[in-house]
């Protein structure tokens, strides 16, 4: 069974740093690309970040460039994103999304629906 599990989320003030983590069970990340994704109350659910299978390619929205980072331990089956310089706008749950295929993650840019596993999310609350 494939499971992805987030953590790391909480209350944190505007420029402040969280970093949130998605540990994966069942499959493994040289043969899996990760996303990340958020959905804030009354809004779509958006990409934010990205990383392929084997951590070739990483790729940001314009929104977090700059200030989140994303990375990978395999060792660990865990995704990391660290969050710097947090924006109330920030405020959302943060998915994790994972899939075989490529395509979800480039250099141009994230996929944004349709990857096959998904946690259930961590929610992040930035206070002014």
């Amino acid at each position: 069974e494939v499971q992805l599990v987030e953590s790391g989320g909480g209350l944190v003030q505007a420029g402040g740093s969280l970093r949130l983590s998605c540990t994966v069970s069942g499959i493994t990340l040289d043969q899996n690309g990760v996303a990340w994704f958020r959905q804030a109350p009354g809004q779509d659910q958006e990409g934010v970040a990205c990383v392929s299978r084997g951590s070739a390619t990483t790729y940001y929205k314009k929104f977090v460039k700059g200030r989140f980072t994303i990375s990978s331990d395999n060792a660990k089956n865990t995704v990391y994103l660290q969050m710097n310089n947090l924006k109330p706008e920030d405020t959302a749950v943060y998915y994790c999304a994972a899939d075989p295929a490529e395509y979800f993650c480039s250099r141009y840019g994230i996929i944004e629906y349709g990857m096959d596993y998904w946690g259930k999310g961590t929610l992040v609350n930035v206070s002014s």
